[in-house]
C-alpha cells in the first residue's frame, strides 16, 4: 500500500511539473540540450583563443620602441647624455654633438664615458678652426692670423692631452682625483688659448676677427661643455651610482 500512495504521490507531483511547462521533457530533448551546451563552450572556448592570438600578434608587430631592447638603450642612452650635459652652459649644443657619435659610446649610464666624447668633439671642432685658420693667413693680417693659430694648436695640444688621458681599454676606469684635476687644467688652458686668439685679432683690429670669431663660436662652446662635465664629473658619477677609481 505505501508504495502504491508513493507511485500515486509522484504522478501529482509530475501533474504539477507539466503545469509550469508547455514542453514535455523527454531524453531524446535533454541529450540536444547537452549536446548544443558542449557545441557552445567549445565556440566560446575557440573565440577566445582566436582573439588572445589576434591581440599577441598585434602586441608583436607594434613599433619596435615598445618591444625591443635596442630602442630601450637608445633612450637611456639620450637620457643620460642630457643629464650631463645639464651641467654645461650650452646644453643644447652639448647634446646635439654627442649624440652624434653614441655608436662609440661605450656605457651609456657613466658620465665618464660621456666626458670621453664630449673631449673628442672638442678636439674635432678645434681641429677644424685650425686648418681653416691656415688658410687665412696669407692674408694682409698674416702676422695676427699666425700668432692665432699658435694659440689655436696649443689649444688642440692640450685637448689631446686630455683625450690621451682617458684613452684606456674598454671596460678599463680612465678617472682617478689627479686626472679629473689635470685634465681641467688642460682645457681651461684650451678656452684661455683661444681667448687670447680673439683678444690679439681686436688689438691689431683685423679684418678677419668677424669670421674668426665666427668659426670659433662651436669649439668655444664645445670647449666649455667638456670644462663644465670635467669640473662636475664627481657629482655625476655619483648621480649615476658610478665609484671613481
Amino acid at each position: 500500500m505505501d508504495s502504491l500512495k508513493f507511485f500515486h504521490g509522484y504522478g501529482k507531483v509530475g501533474d504539477h511539473l507539466e503545469d509550469q511547462s508547455s514542453v514535455p521533457a523527454s531524453p531524446k530533448r535533454n541529450t540536444l540540450v547537452a549536446a548544443v551546451s558542449v557545441l557552445a563552450i567549445l565556440f566560446l572556448t575557440l573565440t577566445i583563443g582566436v582573439t588572445l592570438g589576434a591581440l599577441m600578434h598585434s602586441s608583436d608587430s607594434g613599433p619596435p620602441e615598445s618591444r625591443s631592447a635596442p630602442s630601450a638603450v637608445n633612450t637611456d642612452i639620450a637620457s643620460s647624455i642630457r643629464t650631463v650635459c645639464n651641467v654645461t652652459h650650452f646644453p643644447a649644443s652639448c647634446c646635439s654633438s654627442i649624440s652624434s657619435l653614441t655608436a662609440s659610446l661605450q656605457n651609456p649610464n657613466d658620465p665618464e664615458s660621456i666626458l670621453k666624447l664630449s673631449l673628442r668633439v672638442s678636439h674635432d671642432e678645434l681641429s677644424n678652426l685650425s686648418s681653416s685658420l691656415r688658410s687665412l693667413a696669407s692674408t694682409s693680417n698674416a702676422l695676427a692670423l699666425s700668432d692665432c693659430k699658435d694659440q689655436i694648436d696649443d689649444a688642440l695640444s692640450r685637448l689631446n692631452d686630455s683625450v690621451l688621458a682617458m684613452d684606456v681599454a674598454p671596460g678599463d676606469k680612465a678617472l682617478t682625483d689627479a686626472k679629473i684635476n689635470d685634465i681641467q687644467t688642460w682645457i681651461s688652458a684650451a678656452l684661455t688659448d683661444q681667448e687670447t686668439c680673439l683678444d690679439g685679432l681686436e688689438e691689431t683690429e683685423s679684418a678677419e676677427l668677424g669670421e674668426v670669431k665666427g668659426k670659433m663660436q662651436r669649439s668655444r662652446e664645445y670647449t666649455s661643455n667638456s670644462l663644465a662635465i670635467a669640473a662636475n664629473i664627481r657629482i655625476l658619477l655619483q648621480r649615476f651610482n658610478v665609484r671613481l677609481h
